[in-house]
């Protein structure tokens, strides 16, 4: 009985969304909005290798749902609701209470519920979540419309995370612990925006799966980047590398054209947006850095390394 006594405990609150069925029968029922598209998507984080052993229990929680809700925003949608699926070693009552809690601060803040999912005992703690959202049909942002002339953009700043685990401790291991999914910022781009993905495994590496999908290249800027003062006290390279291929970011990298950037622009934004170079003919990634050319080769995150 220990599995229900958890989720009686822990992940069974009311949900604050609209759901038909919710924690406690064998599926969830949820009635979609008319002329809406259900998006989904799914993150799995280990202990030891997506956050450190150590890692306050909160701060798990929180970015169990954020990392989700960060790829619900890079299409452009809303998000709803989430199903958690919780493999712990043992029950530990107090890690529980804490994981618990930064899950719901985090459903909370963006208006998402718990709706169903699964624990059992497992030797490694592993967390998987199941983000789902809605968007108007027709209207998701995917990683293939990028277009020749289009600005390059990205939200927030890029390194912050990377620097963070590197130096525990630091105000920016913050940005590592509590990403910020950009929900408000997707929905606003959903029909300006060309294309889109959320940065989680380095922006180069992400917005490299963009110029895949939409068979173009770009330019990119390297005097342009947001990093942060912290970071740009270190050496230009250590700050492209941070920037470039840290990852765990959880920033949104979109392509737009130059008039509805302008568009964009005249919109109320929750997050500083960065224009950091621009879509070009199909030659690969290249970087300038003040107008000169600049030959960088970075590896993001790699899932099997």
């Amino acid at each position: 009985m220990a599995e229900f006594s958890i989720i009686d405990t822990y992940f069974n609150r009311h949900s604050s969304s609209a759901v038909d069925l919710g924690v406690g029968d064998d599926s969830a029922l949820l009635t979609p909005p008319p002329q809406q598209q259900l998006v989904i998507c799914a993150d799995t984080l280990v202990a030891g290798r997506h956050f450190p052993l150590d890692t306050n229990p909160h701060a798990i929680g929180w970015k169990s749902v954020a990392v989700n809700l960060s790829d619900i925003a890079a299409m452009g949608a809303k998000p709803h609701s989430i199903l958690l699926a919780l493999s712990l070693p043992q029950i530990d009552h107090e890690w529980l209470k804490g994981f618990s809690q930064g899950l719901y601060d985090c459903c909370d803040q963006f208006g998402v519920s718990l709706i169903g999912g699964d624990t059992t005992q497992s030797p490694h703690l592993t967390i998987s979540v199941t983000a789902l959202g809605w968007v108007d049909i027709g209207k998701a942002v995917t990683r293939s419309g990028a277009q020749v002339g289009d600005f390059i953009c990205v939200s927030g700043q890029v390194g912050d995370a990377a620097y963070g685990i590197q130096h525990l401790g630091h105000p920016l291991q913050k940005r590592l612990d509590y990403p910020t999914p950009r929900c408000q910022l997707g929905q606003q781009l959903k029909g300006l925006a060309h294309s889109m993905i959320d940065v989680s495994d380095g922006l180069a590496q992400d917005l490299g799966h963009i110029l895949h999908a939409s068979k173009v290249g770009a330019e990119i800027e390297l005097d342009q980047l947001p990093i942060d003062d912290h970071v740009k006290q270190l050496q230009q390279e250590s700050q492209w590398q941070y920037a470039l291929a840290g990852g765990d970011d959880y920033e949104l990298c979109f392509t737009i054209s130059p008039q509805n950037y302008q568009k964009l622009l005249q919109l109320e934004l929750d997050v500083n947006i960065h224009k950091i170079g621009q879509i070009t003919e199909p030659l690969g990634l290249r970087y300038k850095n003040y107008g000169t050319d600049h030959i960088l080769k970075f590896q993001g995150y790699q899932h099997f390394a």
